[in-house]
């Protein structure tokens, strides 16, 4: 009888374990949260870089990022009115580099993604406009 606890206990866990791997596939499978991480693995980046790279609306952006918060795949950070986003403790290149040989076998491509330059080009946070200076 003991063993049957165990093993459901055990299958419990696993079932848990396997819907907590699907909700982070379920938040990475969007091709702007893609994008976004693809991004954030170049290193920190506020709102409006992201907004100006990829060339959505401010909202859009945001709700993104937060699915992306909610899965705890990135932290954020303010300084003043500037909200910073980084990857949370996630190094997405395994999964990345899946995502591309796959694609390739099939005889497609993961798109190119901007580089996350420390300015912007036409970003207004303060960083940009410091850098312009």
């Amino acid at each position: 009888m003991h063993s049957v606890r165990t093993s459901e206990g055990a299958i419990r866990r696993e079932e848990a374990s396997h819907r907590e791997a699907a909700a982070l596939l379920r938040a990475l499978a969007h091709p702007v949260r893609l994008e976004i991480v693809a991004l954030l693995a170049q290193g920190e980046a506020c709102v409006c870089h992201l907004q100006t790279l990829l060339r959505k609306r401010q909202p859009y952006i945001s709700q993104q990022l937060m699915a992306l918060r909610d899965a705890r795949l990135v932290d954020d950070r303010r300084d003043g009115a500037v909200v910073y986003y980084r990857l949370a403790a996630l190094d997405p290149e395994p999964l990345l580099g899946w995502v591309r040989a796959e694609l390739a076998r099939q005889r497609r491509a993961l798109p190119h993604v901007a580089s996350l330059a420390t300015r912007v080009e036409g970003c207004p946070c303060p960083r940009c406009a410091q850098a312009e200076e």
